[in-house]
């Protein structure tokens, strides 16, 4: 065999990778160039006095914003008050908020909040917090303005689909004591539990009221509410879908990186015992509350009634910085057992029933997804 062909081949794919490399190098070094003369120009020329660090930190901002509405950067001061947050019990408004198309958007509010008490709904846009702008501002900045003192008062504007004019909400913050799991029976033969987030403890508590509901013998099924439930930990989303399941996919997440490629499984054991299970959703339902409905609804362990998702499918990673700052990047996106992605499509329901009520209660007449899903359980 000629192994000189062979040489030329690998000298010349070598040449033309190494030309290649050189080229996107170089660009990258002129746009490097191109940022410095810019950012010069606006330090010597714009009309307000800047300071150069921070602009440096919205355009690493602007990056990551570019990407998708999850990523974003933190700068140290925020990064420190965001690790404060994560013990479940902080003063604020109870709501999950994200950045769509450089607008504030509500993802979800938490139940018995000051935000949803107030009537903020999900799928609401945040225009001005106090009278001030939001529009150009970075989540986190936003973040930043509805802070504050517990018993001081804010006020919230938002835009609203459908509704023409914006809507102004004055609310008092509280400390957000946040419960996930809530239960009762219904009628004597409905199992009714409320999931309001995914925290380190919802699976033990869902386990528990699952056990206390199954001492009814006259229990026809379940009705497991996931409206405005904003997701959370992933590793209790997975849990919770095996409580009703016996085997099969529960969800799988693909990443650029082979290690971010997985899957999960349920484990034989459904607590249920198989009694029917219906499933509540709306636009406030996001995250793991979409990959529980979903791996549900594939299995056709549940019928899902209510409104379509919001359609949040992806995992993000927060990674510290030498500054002691932190970036939160999208790392990898959630797949149903069907293949399907939830990203921007949600998890549509079994049946569509849209929603005429702002806040949730086991005992309200109004609630027509709860009393429609009553209705089917008792036949």
């Amino acid at each position: 065999m000629n192994k000189k062909p062979l040489l030329i081949y690998l000298f010349v794919f070598y040449f033309i990778s190494t030309n290649l490399f050189a080229e996107k190098q170089d660009k990258l070094y002129e746009k490097i160039d191109l940022f410095s003369e810019v950012l010069e120009k606006i330090s010597n020329e714009y009309v307000d006095e800047i300071d150069k660090a921070d602009v440096m930190d919205d355009a690493i901002n602007g990056v990551l914003q570019s990407l998708d509405p999850y990523s974003a950067y933190m700068s140290p001061e925020i990064f420190k008050e965001m690790q404060t947050e994560t013990s479940g019990k902080f003063g604020g408004l109870g709501i999950e908020v994200g950045m769509e198309a450089g607008v504030v958007k509500v993802i979800s509010p938490i139940d018995n909040t000051p935000a949803s008490k107030a009537g903020i709904k999900a799928g609401d846009y945040i225009v001005k917090i106090n009278g001030i702008q939001v529009q150009g501002k970075t989540l986190y900045e936003a973040v930043e303005l509805m802070r504050g003192k517990v018993g001081s008062s804010i006020e919230i504007t938002v835009r609203r689909k459908g509704v023409k004019k914006s809507i102004i909400f004055n609310i008092t913050r509280e400390i957000i004591k946040i419960k996930s799991v809530k239960s009762e029976l219904i009628d004597e033969s409905v199992g009714y539990i409320r999931l309001t987030s995914f925290n380190e403890n919802s699976s033990d508590q869902l386990k528990k009221k699952i056990n206390e509901l199954n001492k009814n013998k006259n229990l026809n099924g379940f009705i497991f509410d996931l409206r405005n439930n904003p997701g959370g930990l992933l590793s209790q989303a997975i849990k919770i879908t095996d409580f009703f399941l016996n085997d099969g996919e529960i969800v799988s997440t693909k990443g650029r990186k082979k290690s971010e490629n997985r899957k999960w499984f349920a484990k034989k054991g459904d607590l249920t015992n198989g009694k029917p299970l219906i499933i509540l959703t709306n636009y406030g339902s996001a995250s793991a509350s979409e990959i529980v409905a979903g791996a549900l609804k594939d299995h056709k362990r549940g019928i899902v009634v209510g409104e379509n998702t919001y359609g949040k499918g992806s995992v993000q990673s927060i990674m510290p910085l030498k500054n002691k700052g932190a970036i939160r990047l999208t790392i990898s996106k959630y797949y149903l057992p069907s293949g399907k992605s939830i990203s921007n499509i949600g998890v549509e329901p079994d049946i569509l029933i849209e929603e005429n009520k702002d806040k949730f209660s086991i005992n309200s007449d109004s609630d027509n997804q709860l009393n429609f899903a009553i209705k089917l359980l008792n036949g």
